[in-house]
């Protein structure tokens, strides 16, 4: 189980404040779907709000205990029906560096016959990420935005 400070803690409960329940627990108790649910919800999120119906403090306290131990969350706050959980979140996937520009992609260019009762010409084209393709059926480069000397004078 995982341990909070209470500054952390505090924090949690700021930002759990404004979520809605993501799982929820009927009187039956906790099965292993619910577990699964909760630990896939962990992963995305990092904190969620459980809700467990039933009138049995004992039990919600049970439950709150069992989801903790079993999935190494920490317990944030419990009130009522309501339970807050948080684990953190694993390192995402490496993100593509915004330096790049967009890859090469294959574009299909359909031109009509010029006397209209052939068929049309289709074409399949590599396309550069700063290249697109016009109604007629052109490769056009984009071109830089044009920058006003007036604003750049006056440091916009």
């Amino acid at each position: 189980m995982l341990k909070l400070t209470s500054a952390e803690r505090s924090e949690l409960r700021s930002q759990a404040h404004g979520l809605n329940p993501v799982v929820l627990i009927s009187e039956d108790g906790l099965k292993p779907s619910l577990m699964k649910e909760i630990d896939a919800s962990l992963n995305s999120h990092g904190l969620i709000k459980v809700r467990v119906f039933g009138d049995d403090r004992e039990a919600r306290i049970a439950i709150y205990e069992t989801i903790c131990e079993k999935l190494g969350a920490a317990p944030v706050q419990h009130i009522g029906k309501l339970l807050v959980l948080y684990r953190p979140q694993k390192d995402a996937a490496k993100e593509r560096s915004e330096s790049r520009g967009k890859g090469m992609r294959e574009v299909t260019i359909v031109k009509p016959s010029p006397s209209g009762t052939k068929r049309p010409s289709v074409t399949k084209v590599m396309v550069k990420g700063n290249e697109r393709v016009t109604q007629g059926g052109n490769i056009k480069r984009a071109k830089p935005r044009q920058k006003s000397s007036k604003k750049s004078a006056l440091g916009r």
